[in-house]
């Protein structure tokens, strides 16, 4: 079986603990599942999303392709947290060059950065519900010093950074491939990594709100290992099911209460806020990932404080699986969403 277009990308997923890399072969069938990895970040490596060892990172990232034999070397990757900026802004109707002015200077008020400093791109949502003569924008800005930094770390590994996308529009892209989704239902799109937690509003496969937060996995991992005296492997088995620590139930059972009650109240907080803004409906349903996907305590919070289903994402559900190539993807299910999505990126793609 070939590739059948030649703009196909790899999708590389760099988180603070973890790299998953993802490809996809284009067929008649569908989307094909050709390959996928995962490499552990050395603790430090990357601090605040942001890259501490270059050189370290760019390894990582050069062994994980040989060893899964991914020989593309266009890729697609995503970035979020407090570097980048998601708004959903409304603007006057205008000509393609006006637009583009309209917007960069209606983002100066919401970048909280110098306006030099960022790259800025935006995508039209539609006609404002509130005025015939306006229109929805989503506006999204990054910082070029992070741009600058993935860019150098990509070409490091011998690689060429074809697209940066977001992580939460990745996440978002390979949601809506799956297969029994009713995608007119209000759902709330939550991935809780290793340093941040995204959150995203659906509805009609449209982003209706998306926030990032510093909740992540790492603060579960630290508070547990600092606790028990163990090291950070041990805890981070601990959360993903991995091992057991028995003879410490109690204390685990008070950090995971204490961490993961403040992630719940973060996440709550912001449906509140959106479900309180006028035409908003109630949030209907929630779609877990992420290594916080692993901690059952976090969808049982959910539930019970948005009364709403809490599930957790299957991103290989809408996609047919090479099985001469791949093993058991069971359990990496919830970590793999923005791989894959990244990887059913384009080169020519906006």
């Amino acid at each position: 079986m070939i590739f059948g277009k030649k703009d196909h990308l790899v999708g590389l997923d760099i988180g603070a603990a973890l790299i998953k890399v993802a490809e996809l072969k284009t067929t008649k069938n569908g989307s094909v599942l050709h390959k996928f990895g995962i490499a552990k970040v050395p603790e430090g490596m990357i601090r605040e999303g942001r890259v501490a060892d270059m050189e370290g990172l760019a390894e990582i990232i050069r062994a994980l392709f040989q060893s899964q034999n991914i020989k593309e070397k266009n890729v697609a990757l995503s970035t979020g947290g407090h570097s980048v900026v998601v708004k959903t802004i409304s603007t006057s109707k205008v000509p393609d060059e006006q637009l583009h002015r309209n917007i960069r200077a209606e983002a100066e008020q919401y970048i909280p950065y110098d306006i030099d400093d960022v790259n800025i791109d935006y995508q039209i949502l539609g006609d404002s519900e509130f005025s015939a003569e306006q229109m929805n924008v989503l506006l999204v800005a990054v910082r070029q010093d992070l741009v600058d930094e993935y860019v150098e770390l990509i070409h490091m590994a011998g690689l060429n950074p074809v697209i940066i996308d977001v992580d939460a529009f990745a996440l978002q892209n390979i949601y809506e491939t799956l297969p029994d989704v009713d995608h007119e239902r209000l759902t709330l799109l939550l991935d809780v990594g290793a340093s941040k937690t995204s959150v995203n509003i659906l509805e009609n496969n449209n982003s209706r709100m998306m926030r990032d937060m510093t909740n992540g996995c790492e603060q579960l991992v630290s508070v547990i290992g600092e606790r028990l005296g163990i090291d950070r492997e041990k805890a981070l088995q601990i959360i993903m099911g991995e091992i057991d620590h028995p003879e410490s139930g109690q204390a685990l059972a008070e950090i995971y209460e204490m961490v993961v009650g403040n992630w719940c109240s973060d996440i709550c907080e912001v449906v509140y806020t959106f479900e309180s803004s006028p035409g908003n409906a109630r949030v209907e349903n929630i779609v877990v990932s992420g290594g916080g996907g692993f901690i059952n305590l976090l969808a049982e919070k959910l539930t019970d404080a948005l009364k709403v289903a809490v599930s957790k994402i299957n991103p290989f559900a809408g996609l047919v699986r090479d099985s001469n190539e791949l093993g058991e993807l069971e359990g990496y299910q919830l970590l793999a969403p923005i791989a894959l999505g990244l990887a059913m990126r384009r080169v020519n793609d906006k």
